[in-house]
């Protein structure tokens, strides 16, 4: 049996790797379960899964957790250190759906016990890449994707040089207003931000779809996970999400990768790495398909897109400036404070204010520096925001 954590369980991305891990009960022994504030299913998971301990990030909810698992034997604990604590129990497989810049630090205490990662934490390798892959170099730790475009680069270079690639394409949906007028998109609501038209997914991910602040990370992420240059890395609008990444090789050549929109797919390729195993996932009819259509991506419709370009070209702690300011004007947003579209106006602003600090092109050193950054990038987004709310 496999030992087994789930960091941010009661997430989407948590509840899809728990679906798959409860079909097959005598494989795994589960450790650890991670949530925010939902006390009462990071409770029922922890009992039906037999965790060792339960953990969540509010300790508002804590003593619900505590009453809902008293006499289980299942211990119980709250906060972010606690989080980070459980990530460092002994565990063969850790899955990393935290969302935000939050899931870095348990991320690393995972990499440094030598556990495999299966990152679906983007913001990770969007803020701290180099210092991520030098943990998992260090440690003997592996980190495998879990975002669905990456497992699929990842499982399209399964057998190839890495000297024979000539680009990277990912695709994305186009979130809820792929088809709205551009000029509507100043007047978006947050619940129609909310409503994506493929996939099954958490509120502020959606919101990052329709944005395309997800795909932006996204771009950042396949440079710091497979090292490729920026300049062969691509992003289109693919309506259909079947086609979920496709890699260019040296002879002219595309390797797409095809599924449906479900991350049991990557999440499980992830669990069952490096073999495969039978996934509960629908299997395409392609004659019913009928067509799959593209769309280039347009930057000025997404600007979040031309700005994950101007991160990967400048390096060094950008990516953790980026991030936070992006997630600062997510909660603006979804508060109601400021419109949809000035989002990435704050997102730019904090951007150009912050590089002019000292140091921001080197890469960060230290969890204390990333975290530092975020800190102060944060500050400064805050202010842009203010001005526009």
């Amino acid at each position: 049996m496999r030992r087994i954590t789930i960091l941010g369980a009661t997430g989407s991305i948590g509840q899809s790797t728990i679906d798959l891990i409860k079909r097959r009960p005598d494989d795994f022994d589960v450790v650890a379960l991670t949530g925010g504030c939902n006390a009462k299913q990071l409770a029922a998971d922890a009992i039906a899964l037999r965790a060792e301990i339960a953990v969540l990030d509010s300790a508002d909810c804590y003593g619900e957790l505590k009453d809902l698992l008293s006499g289980t034997g299942i211990e119980v604990a709250c906060g972010a250190q606690a989080i980070a604590d459980a990530a460092r129990r002994p565990a063969d497989w850790i899955m990393s759906a935290i969302v935000g810049a939050a899931g870095l630090p348990p991320g690393m205490a995972a990499l440094e016990q030598g556990s495999t990662l299966a990152l679906a934490n983007k913001e990770s390798l969007v803020t701290a890449g180099p210092l991520l892959m030098a943990t998992a170099a260090r440690y003997g730790a592996r980190i495998l994707p879990v975002d669905s475009e990456h497992s699929a680069v990842f499982q399209a270079l399964v057998g190839e040089p890495m000297d024979a690639v000539e680009r990277v394409i990912i695709t994305a949906s186009g979130g809820a207003f792929r088809d709205w007028p551009l000029e509507q998109l100043k007047t978006a609501t947050v619940a129609q931000a909310s409503a994506h038209p493929n996939w099954d997914m958490g509120q502020r991910i959606t919101i990052d779809s329709a944005s395309m602040f997800n795909k932006a990370l996204e771009l950042i992420e396949t440079k710091e996970y497979f090292g490729i240059s920026p300049d062969k890395i691509e992003a289109i609008v693919h309506p259909e999400s079947l086609v979920h990444a496709l890699v260019g090789f040296n002879d002219g050549a595309l390797m797409a990768h095809v599924g449906p929109p479900d991350m049991r797919h990557a999440i499980g390729y992830a669990l069952n790495w490096p073999d495969r195993s039978h996934l509960p996932v629908a299997r395409l009819d392609l004659a019913a398909i009928g067509a799959l259509t593209f769309r280039a991506a347009d930057e000025v419709r997404w600007p979040a897109l031309r700005m994950a370009r101007e991160v990967m070209s400048a390096g060094g702690k950008t990516g953790a400036v980026f991030n936070a300011a992006k997630e600062r004007a997510l909660d603006a947003f979804i508060a109601g404070q400021v419109g949809f579209m000035d989002m990435p106006v704050a997102v730019a602003e904090t951007l150009a204010k912050m590089s002019a600090h000292s140091g921001l092109q080197n890469a960060p050193i230290s969890l204390e520096e990333v975290m530092e950054t975020d800190r102060l990038s944060r500050i400064c987004a805050d202010a842009a925001l203010a001005k526009l709310g």
